[in-house]
């Protein structure tokens, strides 16, 4: 009788410690295993599909759904032009329970970094701005951008390709080796833009120059196309820009038939609306960050861990090396010979580290403080603490600003 209490008690026992330690391990997986089914996700637009900018960023939006389905759930605000404006598009997104909320444009980021501090348990992710890292700091905001000074130098490659077969065949002398800039804004992101953008025509016309009109706006078409036409008539002969519009794309179309001119552009491909003049474009990738970080949140991941780029900090950014930038179409009715070989050689460059594009005999002058100055002879690495660009300087002598 005894031995069968014994035997009893040792069951119960047994059985009790295999439930503990069923139970125990239970917890133990769920805590471990933190994905969700599915996360609301906003994003902020200060324009829509009408918009290069924005239509490049809703692409990634839509490749990450179709990546996603239905574990993400997308939200959208968009044509929100100014930062109050973004502002309350952000608190909307709050309200309506997005975990993740994308605010796509610079002039959104006090107000992105504030609401961070307010939310703690929502991620927001700010394109193109540079505040990830400064005080106040908070684990749920972060920056990214593609380090597109990369797809600028190739553009400004095959430009000065363009221009040396123009000096070759006669069209234009050297001293008429002249292109000319739109730009949005005199800060270090057009800037360091416009920069590698003239720095690879140099490296096929060292004595070019350039002239840079600025519109001080993002996406107008009717100033951006007005700022093409006026350097056109001071004499340069191929346009690129940092704009929003396809409007210097128009301006280069129309004007072609009373002179020679040619254009670059950004965001998207312009051929469509400059077949004669439109060499190619240049673009930052979106997919792969916007892509990755969902999926971070939705496995309850870090996502500066989870993404792959380079990172500082609470910053990401890459460029040819993981596809955050890209090189588009090439309009090889009008390219010089050996453009689409060149491209497909800087790019390979590019991935492996063999470019150094902000070097040379040059000296750099701050625009808002003369007395900052920086001779290229020694390089300046753009990229190295932060995705967003940081080179500011107008490169003495051979670019001028155009009032």
């Amino acid at each position: 009788m005894k031995d069968k209490k014994t035997i009893y008690l040792v069951t119960v026992i047994t059985a009790s410690l295999m439930i503990g330690i069923f139970v125990a391990i239970h917890l133990i997986q769920i805590n471990m295993d933190k994905s969700r089914e599915f996360i609301t996700v906003g994003f902020v637009y200060d324009g829509d599909e009408s918009t290069p900018y924005t239509a490049n960023f809703i692409k990634a939006q839509k490749a990450a759904e179709l990546k996603l389905g239905t574990r993400i759930h997308v939200i959208v605000k968009s044509n929100t032009h100014s930062a109050e404006g973004g502002e309350q598009a952000i608190k909307e997104l709050v309200d309506e329970g997005c975990d993740l909320i994308f605010t796509t444009s610079i002039g959104y980021a006090e107000a992105a970094k504030k609401l961070a501090g307010t939310y703690p348990n929502v991620q927001f992710c700010e394109a193109t701005a540079p505040d990830a890292n400064t005080d106040p700091k908070y684990d749920n905001y972060h920056t990214f951008m593609g380090e597109i000074y990369q797809g600028r130098y190739i553009s400004g490659v095959i430009a000065g390709m363009k221009l040396k077969e123009m000096l070759n065949q006669g069209v234009i002398s050297a001293d008429e080796a002249k292109v000319g800039y739109v730009a949005a804004y005199a800060q270090p992101e057009v800037i360091s833009g416009y920069t590698a953008f003239f720095l690879g025509v140099r490296s096929e016309v060292p004595e070019a120059k350039m002239e840079v009109k600025y519109t001080n706006t993002w996406s107008d078409y009717t100033i951006e196309k007005k700022c093409a036409d006026e350097l056109i008539d001071r004499g340069c002969v191929i346009i690129s820009q940092h704009s929003d519009t396809t409007g210097p794309a128009v301006a280069c179309e129309e004007r072609y038939a009373e002179k020679k001119v040619y254009h670059v552009g950004y965001n998207k491909s312009m051929i469509d609306v400059a077949p004669t003049t439109s060499l190619l474009s240049c673009r930052i990738n979106w997919e792969p960050y916007i892509r990755a970080a969902c999926e971070a949140v939705l496995e309850d991941k870090d996502i500066e861990q989870y993404v792959d780029g380079n990172v500082h900090g609470n910053d990401i950014g890459a460029g040819f090396d993981l596809e955050w930038v890209e090189m588009l179409e090439l309009n090889n009715l009008i390219a010089a010979e050996g453009s689409a070989e060149k491209i497909e050689e800087l790019t390979e460059d590019f991935e492996k580290g063999r470019i150094e594009v902000f070097k040379g005999d040059y000296i750099g002058v701050d625009p808002t403080d003369p007395s900052d100055t920086i001779d290229l002879k020694n390089g300046y690495k753009e990229n190295a603490e932060n995705s967003a660009p940081t080179f500011h300087y107008v490169l003495k002598d051979v670019i001028t600003i155009v009032e």
